[in-house]
């Protein structure tokens, strides 16, 4: 269970405060997909890196796995983020010098997992990376390289995977790839809230959550 509890999040801007997130409170239940939509600076990235344990909030908790999460120490809290938390990113965030079965394997350096090689092995299997496994993030389609994040994103079989835009930069046949196996990630008992702008991507889910546009006060 992933819950934020009246979550606000403020920054200072050239114009007054840009409030990001006003008292937000959502539940993404085992086996859930919830999907995020509203302009761009509505907060969507901000309200999933505070879910993540990235953004410490103003005010308001997090609760995932069992642990507040902002109460935790950093280190505990960078433990858990490690441990039950996957994150996709629309830009990817592939390590430039990894080929693709390293990239996959990186969360090992923080979490390390016995089965790790087998499970980077099988999930290149399932997103048709086979052919590029010992290739270098320059020599990937844009997809490749999604999907190549995406399974780096489930390597340890996360409870919760946030996903921002995920198929923000991809084709057709490459988001439905994506988000084919999102979803059947969710489907397996998993929470999986997702930032976006597209009506494809929000079509799988079980609740679209929608947010307005920021408020800026003197």
């Amino acid at each position: 269970m992933l819950e934020i509890q009246n979550i606000t999040k403020s920054y200072p801007g050239p114009r007054g405060v840009v409030r990001a997130l006003d008292g937000i409170s959502l539940r993404v239940g085992p086996g859930e997909f919830v999907a995020v939509r509203g302009p761009s600076g509505s907060g969507k990235t901000t309200l999933l890196l505070v879910a993540g344990g990235m953004l410490h909030p103003d005010e308001g908790r997090v609760l995932a796995a069992g642990h507040d999460v902002y109460r935790l120490p950093s280190e505990a809290r960078s433990r858990l983020r490690a441990r039950a938390i996957g994150f996709v990113f629309q830009q990817f965030h592939l390590i430039p010098y990894l080929t693709v079965f390293e990239n996959i394997l990186a969360p090992v350096l923080a979490q390390p997992n016995s089965g790790a090689r087998m499970r980077a092995q099988d999930l290149i299997a399932r997103l048709g990376l086979e052919q590029r496994r010992d290739h270098r993030p320059s020599e990937l389609s844009s997809g490749e390289r999604q999907r190549c994040a995406l399974a780096r994103a489930l390597l340890h079989k996360p409870g919760f995977v946030l996903a921002d835009e995920p198929t923000g930069n991809l084709d057709d046949h490459n988001g439905a790839i994506v988000l084919d196996f999102l979803s059947e990630y969710a489907a397996s008992g998993r929470a999986l809230l997702l930032v976006t702008h597209e009506a494809r991507a929000a079509e799988r889910a079980h609740r679209v959550v929608q947010l307005e546009a920021v408020v800026r006060t003197p």
